[in-house]
């Protein structure tokens, strides 16, 4: 007897949804740019000054906000010259920041290059395994009342342990790395396919290793499955751009990257401050 009830609960723990339980916060939104600089030149110069003091006013208002911010940052290499980053509520207020940007008279002096859309999200496996693996013993059927009350308080309870994380200031560090990443749909190496406590274990040894850079970095996940192509986005803020380089090389050795992770485009880019945007585009 003892035997079937174990099997009953193996199977219940099976019938769960496979997907971890997962907090949401900011709408996230990346914008890259390049200075149509022919064009830019062409101005007069007091056309150009009325130009950079109407977008460092904008800018000034837009990083000033303390419920989701935006911060420029100059951008390295060809990709852009100009990343932009927005922090908010919601994909309204996003789009209301990305209108804002576009009505400037600078806007007709920048080409988007690409952009990423995505919401600042927190993994919950540990959380989640624990929950399932405690409905499965006391005999709670999947996506029953009672799952999807559990569910709703361990979200609540969850969102009250990190509130700060999921609507977090944009940080003030001198650098910035963005990459997007999925994780691997490839034949037998497919993160998909593997039992929930697996991908838990995997996810807790790849975050010991982000531990050990806690307080050279600050990290933010966002989620993007079903807003842009890639399944995350990854932010890196640091003030010694080199912890980027040696933080993504340590994790590549970790099984969880090393098996099932793809890595996109990689941006990096210099903080600058709205009054900056004149060294920006300067000719």
């Amino acid at each position: 007897m003892k035997t079937e009830k174990a099997g009953e609960e193996r199977k219940s723990v099976a019938e769960f949804p496979a997907a971890p339980l997962t907090l949401e916060g900011f709408a996230v939104l990346h914008q890259m740019f390049r200075v149509r600089r022919a064009s830019w030149r062409a101005l007069e110069h007091s056309e150009r000054s009325r130009i950079v003091a109407e977008a460092a006013r904008l800018f000034d208002e837009l990083g000033r906000r303390e419920d989701g911010e935006t911060a420029l940052f100059s951008a390295l290499g060809h990709k852009s010259d100009l990343i932009v980053v927005h922090f908010r509520r919601s994909l309204d207020e996003l789009n209301q920041a990305e209108l804002a940007l576009a009505a400037l008279g600078l806007g007709d002096y920048l080409e988007q290059t690409t952009s990423y859309l995505s919401v600042i999200e927190i993994g919950l496996y540990e959380a989640t395994v624990a929950l399932y693996e405690r409905l499965a013993k006391e005999g709670v059927a999947a996506r029953s009342p009672e799952f999807q009350s559990a569910v709703v308080a361990e979200l609540a309870q969850q969102r009250s342990k990190i509130a700060s994380r999921l609507y977090p200031r944009i940080p003030q560090r001198r650098y910035l790395c963005f990459y997007p990443m999925d994780k691997k749909r490839d034949g037998a190496d497919n993160w998909y396919r593997l039992p929930i406590a697996e991908r838990r274990r995997l996810m807790h040894e790849h975050g010991l290793v982000g531990r050990r850079y806690a307080g050279e970095v600050t990290q933010i996940i966002s989620g993007s499955i079903g807003f842009d192509d890639w399944e995350w986005g990854v932010d890196l803020f640091a003030d010694d751009p080199l912890v980027f380089k040696k933080l993504v090389y340590e994790m590549r050795f970790d099984e969880a990257s090393a098996a099932y992770a793809k890595f996109g485009t990689f941006h990096v880019g210099l903080r600058i401050e709205s009054g900056n945007l004149v060294a920006l585009l300067a000719t």
